[in-house]
């Protein structure tokens, strides 16, 4: 019987190649669209299960309200660490994790060569890093590596970078052209799917900040593992005790008030636990290690594989139901001649299953070969294997099963309810009038097109508005000259100075800041010189040099800038906006604010001298912050402002002075317009998949509506011969040939758009800063699908209308 089925459906499928090939069609691209983000998924979900111990793992959180300014990042006190694992029993080990910006690494080898270049990839670890993270080292032994000060173990692309096929273990590299690092362990590739990303990692040993007892400092990304079985809620209500026994006395300290008179005051503190697991997906906090994403586009992508897949269903639904008359007389056939309704269920089945089959078939066959284009759109590294990956196969396989079933169990319950009585009469009726379901069913194909081209078009509209907003401050033709520290202090002058006597260079400044990475620093301070007030706050810090506002073209709305020529500006501030609304000051020129310049209490004051414009110095997703920019001795990089259409003659200037200052070191520079871009990566991708997704799913909904106004107009082809003949014009027979799909499509519109909108709408949420969704969004996003859907349905109706009437009139 079953190959009595096949057969019949084999035979059916042949019989009527054009609505195969469109169910086909539709099916392979929801599957591969499906495949697609499944794998997209399913790598997002992974991150940080690399690690055998990852259930028991947590990232400690600092979060908490002072004078006024609120905190919630990842960064823990240096000696929260120890203190955990020998106060509280269910604390295993704890590991610390310590960025410190980028080192340019030099290894000179024994034939003279020099091998230099800059790392970015960096950080300080504690020694027993690699005994709480399962990565696997090459070379040492996991407990040893880092114990020791100046001790360094990196990852074997590195290790070849620098010291080709040598064994690396035992050679001396320098840091910074200052400090000496011996290589003790080669580790593997930490895998993509981490939360964070290291090529060198030095001992933790060599900071002096790991080892003091500091409480008020938090600096440092905290990893707690947990015994097996514990309670983590337990153990942060623990917390609260821990922070009152050693920040309490701190408090007392430095601002002269006890904890609880701190916490009456309006501040408060409190350290929470993050799941290793939750941290790709689930934070985005101030200092992450990396750019994480959001569960939340898990749940969007998860919805779009679903409802692309389930728009190619009803593709199927409504050809098979659409075509019913032309199936009714063999089911009223089969069913005189003894067939059973369901095995009449069974043969539509089957033929369902076998087109979802065929089309599972094509679409695992492409996935392969449409996976490097996907991989550099998402800016993954996934693999397809179907012979490692069986149980993938199984699982598509059971999947494009149950996608037949889905999409042919209404046709077949539909075809095999036909009275044979009736049937044989022809009294069946057939065409796009036929059933409110398949209107239904095109509504819902063409709504959630419309929301996916809304969900795009805002997308980019977002990173439009980021691109082109005013952010206080201009990142167009500024290159960054990056580590210039190892210059010499003398050098890092000399070269600015000599960049200002080319013509085509406007402005430049040395500084350890810039606006679009953020400010490095967060730095308590107090209004006056009371360290005791109870207004003293966290602000954040710029330190710059004289020329820094102008360079950047920063405006000064009160007051006035730096001054090279006044020594006292070298202890004086220049505050944004945000600041003096923090501080309630009605004349902020002339203000006093002191901040702690040691850990024993040491204070310095300074005076303020100027307000800057609020610009932004952090992401859009978050409101603009109190600032101050001060005079300071770093000097990390030089920025140059310099005229649109000299990029390449600035570029060769300061490379060739570059090479005459500093022999030997590596030549990095990055433009601030790219570094800019850089940090809205995320939501460039997103917008590109929107894209993508959204013009198939409008493909796979046109395919349908093709096959469907292909049909309507064989099923008309007699009604079209007489209106010819009666003069009906080609136009009007297109009008009438389309116009109920016409109306479809506006109800689509008209339920698609507060959806879109809503759904929209909560992704802007996550912006301080955006743009408006505005009515002429929805029109074009409408006029869009109604344009191609309108071309999509003339086509057939074009060709259905010029046909010659004889031949119409003779049709059967």
């Amino acid at each position: 019987m079953f190959k009595n089925y096949i057969t019949i459906a084999l035979r059916n499928l042949l019989k009527h190649k054009f609505y195969s090939f469109i169910n086909v069609a539709g099916l392979s691209v929801g599957i591969v669209c499906c495949i697609l983000i499944l794998l997209y998924v399913k790598d997002e979900l992974s991150y940080d299960q690399y690690n055998e111990k990852a259930p028991q793992i947590y990232r400690a959180v600092a979060k908490g309200m002072f004078g006024g300014n609120e905190f919630h990042a990842p960064q823990m006190p240096s000696p929260f660490a120890e203190t955990t694992v020998r106060d509280f029993p269910e604390v295993l080990q704890a590991t610390r994790i310590r960025q410190r910006g980028n080192f340019l690494v030099r290894y000179d080898t024994p034939e003279g060569e020099i091998r230099s270049f800059r790392e970015e990839e960096i950080a300080y670890v504690d020694s027993n890093f690699f005994n709480v993270f399962s990565i696997p080292l090459v070379t040492g032994e996991a407990s040893t590596v880092l114990k020791d000060p100046n001790t360094v173990v990196i990852n074997k692309k590195t290790a070849e970078k620098y010291f080709g096929k040598d064994n690396p273990v035992g050679k001396s590299i320098k840091i910074n052209d200052r400090t000496d690092f011996t290589v003790t362990g080669v580790f593997d590739k930490i895998p993509e799917n981490s939360h964070f990303n290291f090529d060198m990692l030095f001992s933790m040993e060599t900071l002096d900040e790991a080892k003091n007892g500091f409480w008020m400092s938090f600096n440092f990304h905290t990893y707690l593992v947990l015994q097996e079985n514990s309670d983590p809620n337990q153990l942060e209500s623990k917390f609260p005790d821990m922070i009152v026994k050693y920040i309490g006395p701190e408090i007392e300290r430095f601002m002269g008030a006890s904890f609880d008179e701190f916490v009456k005051a309006g501040n408060s503190m409190n350290f929470t636990l993050q799941p290793l697991v939750d941290i790709h997906l689930k934070s985005d906090l101030m200092g992450e290690l990396a750019a994480n994403n959001d569960i939340k586009y898990i749940y969007i992508f998860s919805a779009i594989a679903a409802f692309i897949l389930i728009i190619a269903c009803i593709n199927f639904m409504n050809l098979s139901t659409a075509r019913s008359a032309n199936r009714a007389k063999e089911v009223g056939v089969r069913k005189v001649m003894g067939s059973y309704r369901r095995q009449l269920i069974w043969q539509f089945l089957t033929e369902s299953v076998i087109i979802s089959i065929i089309a599972f078939i094509i679409a695992s066959v492409s996935v392969p070969f449409l996976l490097d284009a996907f991989n550099e759109i998402s800016g993954k590294e996934m693999t397809i294997n179907y012979f490692e990956q069986y149980d993938m196969l199984l699982y598509l396989f059971a999947g494009a099963v149950f996608t037949g079933i889905l999409a042919g169990s209404y046709p077949a319950f539909f075809l095999s309810s036909f009275t044979p009585a009736k049937v044989l009469k022809g009294n069946i009726r057939s065409g796009a009038k036929s059933g409110m379901l398949r209107s239904i069913l095109v509504i819902f194909q063409f709504g959630i097109s419309i929301i996916l081209i809304v969900g795009t078009m805002i997308v980019y509209n977002q990173l439009e508005y980021i691109q082109s907003k005013n952010l206080g401050y201009n990142k167009e033709q500024v290159l960054i000259l990056e580590n210039t520290y190892v210059l010499g202090r003398e050098n890092v002058q000399s070269l600015k100075n000599e960049l200002l006597q080319n013509s085509a260079v406007k402005a430049a400044t040395i500084t350890a800041d810039i606006p679009i990475n953020g400010a490095n620093n967060n730095t308590a301070y107090f209004p006056g010189n009371d360290p005791k007030s109870d207004q003293t706050t966290v602000l954040s810090q710029f330190n710059v040099d004289f020329d820094f506002i102008k360079a950047m073209g920063i405006d000064i709305i009160e007051g006035r800038d730096f001054n090279i020529e006044n020594a006292a500006d070298s202890n004086s501030l220049v505050v944004n906006e945000a600041t003096v609304k923090h501080f309630g000051w009605t004349d902020p020129i002339g203000q006093e604010i002191g901040t702690f310049i040691s850990d024993d209490g040491e204070v310095k004051i300074f005076k303020v001298i100027g307000v800057a414009k609020n610009f932004h110095f952090e992401s859009l997703r978050q409101n603009i912050r109190p600032l101050v920019i001060q005079i300071g001795s770093w000097q990390n990089r030089i920025a140059v402002r310099y005229e649109a259409g000299k990029t390449k003659d600035v570029i060769d200037e300061i490379e060739g002075k570059w090479k005459r200052l500093a022999p030997g070191q590596p030549f990095n520079y990055t433009f601030m317009d790219e570094s800019f871009a850089k940090n809205y990566e995320q939501e460039q991708k997103v917008g590109k998949l929107f894209g993508i997704f959204a013009g198939l799913a409008i493909f796979i909904a046109c395919l349908g509506l093709f096959g469907l106004a292909s049909f309507t107009a064989e099923q008309r082809t007699k009604e079209i011969g007489i209106r010819k003949v009666l003069g009906a014009s080609v136009v009007s027979i297109i009008v009438l040939l389309s116009k109920e799909f016409g109306k479809l499509l506006i109800i689509a519109f008209v339920i698609a758009s507060p959806l879109a909108w809503y759904i929209m709408h909560l992704w802007l949420r996550d912006f301080a800063f955006k743009t408006d969704i505005t009515p002429i969004t929805f029109v074009v996003a409408g006029a869009i699908a109604f344009s191609i859907a309108w071309v999509t349905m003339s086509y057939q109706s074009l060709k259905a209308a010029i046909a010659k009437p004889v031949k119409s009139l003779k049709a059967e």
